[in-house]
């Protein structure tokens, strides 16, 4: 199967996405199949307003077909709302050709924290993307139930997956978590204004706050919370440390659809602590997390839930499976070579 991804959210950026996009191809190749991904570092770009790791591309309708048309693709999947993912889809309509796409952030609720626009605004923007779609994938059945409330549809469900090869309670902490008072509180993510870590910070649970992650607010939260420990950037086993030597995982954010840092600390045998919104709502079970309007009451249920038990469920999250969801939910274009099964390599 030749499969073409488009996608505004690429390398070098580090978030969600991105980690979910680059591990779903590999899986794809590792099956056989042909991924050729369409993303802004092929373009000329530009940085986003107010977020400038985030390169928006400067390539219309024709740069998308050129490089379609050479691939010449079995099916395409549009994962991102962008400049990218818009382009493809006015090629798409050009065609008649049938696409899917991708709901991966809570969008509306994206723009209205970092602009002051009220969300319903942009809805129409969100329903206008997806409305020519074969199908628009998600990740929870909560989410599902608030773009059918949107009417946007039809809808596929594709969860995500965890690295248990990497994220494992095995990992010793790094140096400073032996110095840190107790409990330690740990944040992972993108430093971004939509993802409300001040709330995370400004909790008033005793121990230590420690953020992992790089982003556009970084600065501005560093001089506000000066006593939190703030590490920067970590990948890989120096990551999956943070994870297991941390006593709690705390998840402030309000506008993700999934959350893929909550199974990679539980994976680590992390419990976490949320909101009750979209995203922990579907992801946390009783055992692994614990969810309240205050974060200083669900962190303190969070510590006393198992850890053997919150590594047994997030490692119970599988790419391979993730996989599988988004193969069966790829819509294939009606030539000849679209009657190679989805599941299946090139014969």
């Amino acid at each position: 199967m030749r499969i073409a991804l488009v996608t505004d959210a690429w390398h070098p950026q580090v978030n969600g996405v991105v980690r979910t996009l680059d591990t779903i191809v590999a899986e794809l190749r590792s099956r056989g199949h042909e991924v050729e991904v369409t993303s802004p570092d092929l373009y000329r770009s530009f940085p986003a307003p107010s977020y400038p790791e985030i390169r928006l591309a400067l390539a219309g309708t024709r740069a998308i077909a050129r490089r379609l048309d050479r691939f010449q693709p079995d099916t395409i999947h549009i994962a991102t709302e962008g400049p990218l993912g818009w382009a493809a889809r006015r090629y798409c309509l050009r065609r008649k050709l049938p696409f899917t796409t991708a709901y991966h952030t809570q969008f509306p609720d994206y723009v209205a924290r970092r602009t002051g626009l009220p969300a319903q605004w942009i809805w129409p923007f969100i329903r206008r993307f997806h409305a020519p779609a074969t199908r628009t994938m998600v990740a929870t059945e909560t989410i599902r139930a608030q773009l059918r409330e949107q009417g946007i549809g039809p809808l596929h469900h594709w969860s995500r997956g965890v690295e248990v090869e990497t994220f494992h309670p095995d990992h010793p902490p790094p140096d400073l978590f032996f110095t840190l008072p107790r409990p330690i509180q740990l944040y992972v993510g993108r430093v971004a204004v939509e993802k409300n870590i001040e709330a995370f910070l400004g909790n008033g649970h005793p121990g230590s706050k420690v953020v992992v992650g790089d982003g556009p607010a970084l600065d501005k939260l560093q001089a506000r919370f000066p006593e939190a420990h703030i590490l920067g950037r970590r990948t890989g086993d120096a990551l999956a440390a943070c994870y297991a030597g941390a006593d709690v995982f705390v998840f402030p954010s309000k506008t993700d659809t999934f959350g893929l840092v909550m199974i990679e600390a539980l994976a680590c045998g992390t419990p976490v602590a949320a909101y009750p919104v979209p995203g922990p709502l579907d992801v946390l079970e009783p055992a692994s997390g614990a969810m309240a309007e205050r974060l200083e009451d669900a962190i303190a249920a969070a510590l006393r839930l198992d850890r053997t038990t919150c590594h047994r469920i997030g490692r119970a999250f599988s790419w391979s499976a993730s996989a599988d969801q988004f193969a069966a939910g790829l819509a294939p274009i009606a030539r000849e070579s679209a009657t190679i099964g989805l599941s299946g390599a090139h014969a």
